[in-house]
């Protein structure tokens, strides 16, 4: 017959105590695992063409653990909007410390009269006045600013994105088509092109597109927008999107690829660079920034729940200069 041997009391504590220690050390070094933290956004000057210009940058919170180059993202605030405000908005600076890249919100210039806000130069729309009265270079300060800030930080150049809401996405369209060497790839909120001369890029770049059905400031359909202080007449996303579906050379017109109660992808065939023309349409949301905080005054429809911050950074991803 075989005897199980029972514990004395001193030993079962002694045990007790011994698991309760391997529990503790466990829960020690969950604890003391190093958790992302959000990095202060850093302010800065820009001369260019004898005017000083702003921006706000955002370091990722892993920058500085590594050697390697990160990526860049361009973020243009709409008209009337300004770089602090459109981090606010968007969120994008959350996204960039999950996922490692770089974010700078460049500051549009000043428009001349009676309402001076700042806006963007993207062709037809919105064309601000330097102080000397000439038109705006925003082109060219923008292919400035992303030498001047690879001369400071760790950028791979090769990896610059840009995305922008209403006129910051119509500003996107004209980086597309005349910045193509150093865009990588453009994400546009609720704008449309609105250049004054045909599209004509070094090469085909890569978009992914959100828009609202409930856009009252630029309609999805094309037209004027009943919202807003522009007075712009816009294209529609479909006719924009066929640009640059043609110059990526897409085997087939416009693909429906998910249909859900919120939004609708849309997708213009792949072309011969393996090269995406996405759009998401969303139901709700209005002149809005999907998935972000509310917008301003004049723009005030609550944020569709699509998460184009995840959208966008999932689809930059896949591209860089060739």
């Amino acid at each position: 017959m075989i005897r199980r041997r029972q514990f004395t009391t001193p030993i079962r504590i002694y045990i007790h105590l011994f698991l309760v220690g391997i529990s503790l050390v466990t829960g020690i070094a969950a604890v003391a695992q190093p958790a992302i933290r959000a990095t202060p956004s850093i302010p800065g000057t820009f001369q260019f063409n004898g005017t000083t210009r702003t921006y706000v940058l955002h370091l990722p919170a892993t920058y500085g653990q590594h050697k390697l180059r990160v990526p860049l993202v361009l973020a243009f605030h709409g008209g009337g909007g300004r770089s602090g405000r459109f981090e606010t908005l968007s969120r994008l600076s959350e996204k960039a410390d999950k996922e490692g890249f770089i974010v700078v919100y460049p500051d549009g210039m000043l428009s001349q009269g009676a309402l001076s806000i700042r806006t963007w130069n993207a062709g037809k729309c919105c064309n601000p006045k330097a102080s000397l009265g000439r038109q705006a270079d925003d082109v060219g300060f923008v292919s400035a600013l992303i030498d001047d800030l690879a001369k400071t930080y760790r950028i791979d150049t090769r990896r610059v994105y840009a995305t922008g809401h209403s006129n910051g996405a119509m500003f996107c369209y004209r980086l597309a088509c005349e910045l193509s060497g150093k865009i990588a790839a453009i994400a546009p909120n609720a704008g449309t092109i609105q250049l004054q001369q045909p599209c004509q890029p070094e090469r085909a770049v890569p978009v992914i597109h959100f828009h609202s059905k409930l856009d009252k400031n630029v309609p999805y359909q094309g037209g004027f927008g009943s919202r807003g202080i522009s007075n712009q007449w816009n294209p529609s996303v479909d006719s924009t999107l066929s640009v640059f579906g043609n110059l990526a050379h897409s085997t087939a017109p416009k693909q429906t690829l998910e249909t859900t109660p919120n939004y609708t992808h849309y997708r213009w065939a792949k072309g011969d660079n393996n090269l995406s023309i996405d759009y998401y349409l969303t139901e709700d949301g209005g002149h809005s920034w999907p998935g972000g905080n509310q917008g301003a005054v004049l723009s005030s429809d609550p944020p569709s729940i699509l998460p184009a911050n995840d959208l966008m950074w999932a689809f930059f991803k896949q591209y860089s200069i060739p």
